[in-house]
């Protein structure tokens, strides 16, 4: 319920401040339908999963990077535009790991990741050509969730199921950073 409601704020925000970015592909709802198909996708994998998670332990381990995105927030357009396709790409780069483990239909992972790559392709179309800078901590933050989730775990069930509920909180949070860049311009 409130994914439709955040999509639908999404929708009418870019309805009324597309122009602003002069980015054809998010003013025509390519980068909301993308979204929502990602989150969908996701949340199929959890409704297939029997996966238990032990969600204190690893957040423990792997914070979210919450300052990361604050930062990311004040930044020009162009860098939040980067910032989100440099999470779309980690995020792909991460469910290409071994997930042979997790209860997931094969087809459901591979259409999340094309539809993630696709994002981030017609995203970064709206960038200027000038080249972007890696996020160091925002890398490394993708790392630590490869090596003391994935690989400690043993790319268990269990470690897939905390990855996609960390993902799915990235993503939310990658709309929500382009939502407001589009109607704060």
């Amino acid at each position: 319920m409130l994914n439709r409601i955040f999509f639908v704020c999404l929708s009418l925000s870019l309805y009324s401040a597309g122009s602003s970015l002069s980015c054809r592909w998010i003013m025509d709802h390519k980068f909301r339908q993308h979204s929502e198909n990602s989150l969908a996708l996701l949340d199929t994998m959890a409704n297939n999963s029997t996966n238990t998670t032990e969600d204190a332990e690893v957040e423990d381990t792997v914070a979210f990077p919450n300052l990361l995105y604050r930062q990311a927030s004040k930044a020009s357009a162009e860098d939040q535009l980067a910032f989100t396709v440099q999470i779309l790409n980690e995020t792909a780069a991460l469910f290409e790991e071994d997930h042979s483990s997790a209860s997931w239909e094969e087809n459901t992972v591979e259409d999340f990741v094309n539809v993630v790559t696709q994002q981030a392709d017609n995203l970064r179309s709206c960038i200027g050509s000038h080249g972007h800078k890696t996020n160091k901590k925002l890398q490394m933050y993708f790392m630590k969730l490869s090596s003391h989730v994935l690989k400690k775990m043993g790319h268990s069930a269990e470690a897939w199921e905390l990855i996609r509920k960390k993902i799915k909180t990235h993503l939310m949070r990658a709309d929500q950073l382009v939502s407001s860049l589009l109607t704060t311009n």
